[in-house]
């Protein structure tokens, strides 16, 4: 039964891992690291950047197969991981979007020419209310 358990345990591990692998991949391919690093225009702390998404990945699998640990400032962290976890989604959908070209052909067939920034800020804002409501009321519902 234990040996069991260990073997269960290590499989999730390794799969974790491997996904885990997998989105490190899939970011470095689409350049979303180094494009973030460019346009902060902070060249000389990439390895703080590269261990940040590292560090990210660990923790986020780590919670992801150990969900009965108890992590302290319950309420605050919740806050702070939502939103990092929406910038994070927000990252990804901007460079995937910008790689390929969707912005700028949807604004063209739409006619716009003036107020791209008010149009990507309200994007921004949806997908902040969004997450927070979606993460307070399952704050709530606890």
């Amino acid at each position: 039964m234990l040996i069991e358990h260990i073997f269960l345990g290590f499989c999730g591990l390794a799969a974790g891992l491997a996904v885990s692998a997998g989105t490190f991949a899939f970011l470095i391919v689409i350049g979303v690291i180094p494009r973030m690093i460019g346009k902060c225009n902070r060249a000389a702390e990439t390895m703080h950047f590269e261990n940040a998404v590292i560090l990210g990945g660990i923790c986020g699998n780590l919670a992801s197969v150990f969900l009965q640990i108890r992590i302290p400032f319950g309420p605050l962290l919740l806050c702070a991981f939502g939103i990092s976890a929406g910038i994070f989604v927000g990252s990804i959908a901007v460079a995937l979007a910008e790689i390929l070209n969707t912005f700028p052909i949807t604004f063209r067939r739409m006619g716009l020419k003036v107020g791209l920034f008010w149009v990507m800020l309200a994007m921004a804002a949806g997908k902040v209310a969004g997450s927070l409501y979606y993460f307070l009321g399952n704050f709530k519902s606890q």
